[in-house]
């Protein structure tokens, strides 16, 4: 069987969520204002989840947005994870998972947990991206 999360990173295992977070705003070529909202652990899978979906969404401001800043909010309550990332990219816009991309692993990521994906790239604009994954331990 296929691994689900082929690489994950040594400091979301040992560190959580917020640690991680903080690492890639970091490490992104664009600046990051981040509000990592999550204090303790969440399970395994949704961590990795977040994790992904805001590395792909610093990759792809970086790549394809010409963003000279991100916004990344993160807060876990009332039973559900939410992330909002909003780049002020000045690219071509027009990020859509039916397109054929990074978006649509993450789409599945975050469908295979039971949440939602919600993308928003108009043309000469930035892209905005927001997900709700409910928090519940999945036993394989």
């Amino acid at each position: 069987m296929r691994a689900l999360w082929p690489i994950h990173p040594a400091i979301l295992t040992t560190g959580g969520l917020a640690p991680a977070l903080r690492t890639l705003a970091r490490r992104s070529a664009v600046p990051v204002e981040l509000d990592a909202g999550v204090s303790g652990r969440l399970p395994a899978a949704i961590e990795a989840a977040v994790y992904f979906v805001v590395s792909e969404a610093l990759t792809n401001a970086a790549k394809h947005a010409s963003a000279s800043l991100v916004s990344v909010d993160v807060a876990a309550h009332n039973g559900s994870v939410k992330v909002e990332i909003d780049d002020d990219g000045v690219g071509v816009g027009g990020a859509d998972p039916a397109r054929g991309s990074g978006l649509i692993g993450l789409r599945d990521r975050v469908e295979a947990l039971g949440g939602s994906i919600d993308i928003s790239s108009p043309a000469g604009g930035g892209t905005a991206l927001r997900v709700e994954i409910p928090i519940v331990e999945r036993v394989a």
